[in-house]
């Protein structure tokens, strides 16, 4: 689902054994701490490690231990990958989003850039609230209050932080032109 030859990617990933001490030491403590593969993001990140630390960090929070579940989570995800056209990022999610409950035909309309038909009010919240922050920078009193009532304050913080996280993933990934995992597709380009 390509309507655009991709170009080239940069920031290539850099070899361990080249690594410096600084790297070495955010590489121990990326695999300490996720304990899941070096791969997408994390690539480009390893030249910056102390950036890399941190980000890696609130991403451990985010993902595996914040008030909203995993497939809310996901689903967030999702349409951050999409705003932004990620292709590694959305690839790397879709996977995990049919993982925690969503269903192809969800995965598949954001993916074209349409709100999925059928969301039940949990994620029609959600859709609501992320759209909104995405498209006009911030949230109307509605919105938020439908996610307040929901998800609490704590949630609220928590799906504003998965909003700006994977939007940090995103743009430095697009920045380097991170392609899409083995075996997935590009995005479709929106017109800009």
């Amino acid at each position: 689902m390509t309507n655009h030859i991709p170009a080239p990617p940069r920031l290539a990933p850099v070899a361990p054994e080249a690594y410096d001490e600084a790297q070495k030491a955010a590489l121990a403590d990326f695999v300490a701490t996720r304990k899941v593969g070096f791969s997408g993001p994390w690539h480009v990140f390893i030249r910056s490690p102390e950036l890399l630390t941190h980000a890696q960090r609130m991403g451990e929070y985010l993902r595996y231990r914040c008030t909203l579940s995993g497939r809310i989570s996901e689903f967030v995800i999702l349409l951050v990958a999409r705003d932004w056209t990620q292709d590694y990022e959305f690839g790397t999610h879709r996977k995990h989003g049919l993982k925690a409950g969503l269903s192809e035909a969800i995965v598949a309309a954001i993916a074209e850039g349409r709100r999925p038909d059928g969301l039940d009010e949990e994620l029609g919240i959600i859709w609501d609230f992320v759209t909104e922050l995405q498209r006009s920078r911030r949230v109307s009193d509605t919105t938020y209050g439908r996610a307040l009532e929901r998800f609490g304050e704590k949630g609220v913080v928590d799906l504003a932080g998965i909003v700006g996280y994977y939007s940090l993933l995103a743009l430095t990934m697009n920045v380097a032109r991170v392609p899409p995992p083995e075996g997935e597709n590009h995005l479709s380009r929106f017109p800009e």
